[in-house]
């Protein structure tokens, strides 16, 4: 797994190694019950602190893609629909970076995304 990070990027550096495992799983490099580099190894090769790649870590947690195991490390989760909802995860961000990158708000953002859901 290929992780790069963007230093001009105003995307948090955790979350842009959250999104480059996120694009992994959906593509499928990486698979469901497979371990991902430990933090202090992934923060290393990264030249960033450990603290931002648990950052990720988290934030892929409760999106329900990775399960953090105390001396087990960070595991895809095996649910059948984890590279499904990693993709569905990769495109709501894509829209809300899109939509920021238009000057939307938050609100304005929900907004969007309620007309979709309604069929508008």
């Amino acid at each position: 797994m290929l992780v790069r990070l963007d230093t001009t990027s105003p995307v948090p550096l955790g979350d842009q190694i959250a999104a480059c495992v996120r694009g992994a799983i959906a593509e499928g490099s990486v698979r469901p019950g497979e371990r991902l580099p430990a933090a202090r190894a992934l923060a290393r090769s990264l030249g960033v602190n450990v603290h931002t790649v648990l950052r990720g870590y988290q934030r892929l947690r409760e999106e329900g893609l990775i399960e953090l195991r105390r001396g087990r490390g960070a595991v895809v989760t095996t649910e059948d629909t984890g590279p499904a909802r990693a993709r569905l995860l990769a495109g709501a961000a894509r829209l809300v970076s899109e939509a920021r990158s238009f000057g939307l708000g938050d609100e304005e953002i929900l907004d969007l995304v309620r007309t979709g859901l309604s069929g508008g």
